[in-house]
């Protein structure tokens, strides 16, 4: 006989206290559900339940397979709802959380072809500068920049971006090109004011040693795309992602400083509570984030 049945069979007849009922509960004879637990018992060769003419009770060995059976039922019943879902077209809310910088710069363009693929998902896109949880916050799923160290919520990997040091060929006429890390002391460098390492860049060396330099300028901004627009200006240096620079750098309005450090780099995440990824329009979402990168050569840019 099917081991899920003989284990449903004896499960309901625990859970309505006898036979009767438990058939009922089946859609089943009294006598077919009678068959599945003697199957059931003589293939573990144990005694799971007391039956009198009055009642059904488990034995004590019962009562423990009672407690295994119920989670491989519920492990059972959630696995074919995964297929089932992932075979339903996406459809409904999703709600997004991304930085100004990324969701400006990235996301928008992205939703275009999204929403186009997928007519019936809605997005309701919110930009914030703080570091945004998808569970505490009510996020469908957030993109986050940098590194991350939280178990408690899935993450997956969609691009990665460069970091490099850049200002205005103005800025650097006037105070003069640094050649190595320590010149940056002598800089007015701008800076995230919402860093968790606070006025800190961490930088890696020619050596492969990482160093430290405290931001001493007199500009700080929770959003990149100030920093950016501050450095076109002249007001200094500037540490960003090349997500945010590129088309600066392409126009001539920015250029690199101490272009020949090694390649400094963070992670783009999307991250999203644990057991969502069976929703289907996060799902879609998720491949399609990937495959957009991929194909506009973001993999790493």
């Amino acid at each position: 006989m099917d081991r899920l049945m003989e284990m449903e069979a004896f499960a309901k007849v625990v859970d309505n206290g006898g036979f009767t009922d438990a058939a009922k509960k089946m859609g089943l004879s009294k006598s077919a559900v009678s068959k599945h637990v003697s199957s059931l018992e003589s293939r573990l060769g144990a005694r799971l339940l007391n039956r009198t003419t009055r009642r059904v009770s488990p034995t004590e060995i019962g009562l423990a397979y009672y407690d295994k059976a119920k989670q491989v039922l519920v492990d059972a019943i959630e696995a074919d709802a995964m297929v089932s879902s992932m075979q339903i077209a996406p459809r409904g809310s999703l709600r997004l959380g991304a930085s100004p910088d990324f969701g400006g710069n990235h996301l928008s363009n992205a939703l275009g072809g999204f929403l186009g693929q997928f007519p019936e998902v809605s997005v309701d896109m919110v930009l914030s500068n703080r570091n945004l949880d998808p569970v505490a916050d009510n996020f469908d799923l957030v993109i986050r920049v940098g590194q991350q160290q939280d178990s408690s919520i899935m993450a997956k990997k969609l691009a990665t971006t460069r970091m490099q040091i850049i200002g205005s060929p103005s800025y650097f006429e006037e105070h003069g090109m640094p050649n190595r890390i320590d010149d940056l002391n002598q800089h007015s460098l701008l800076h995230y004011s919402s860093q968790p390492n606070g006025s800190v860049w961490k930088l890696k060396s020619c050596s492969g040693e990482t160093r430290t330099v405290r931001a001493s300028g007199n500009l700080t901004a929770n959003d990149g795309q100030s920093l950016l627009q501050a450095a076109e200006a002249g007001l200094g240096i500037a540490f960003l992602p090349c997500f945010l620079y590129h088309k600066a750098m392409e126009s001539g309005k920015i250029i690199p400083a101490l272009a020949d450090l090694p390649v400094q780099s963070q992670d783009i995440y999307a991250m999203y509570p644990h057991g969502q990824y069976t929703q289907p329009k996060l799902r879609a979402f998720l491949d399609y984030l990937s495959d957009h990168f991929k194909t506009k050569g973001m993999g790493v840019w």
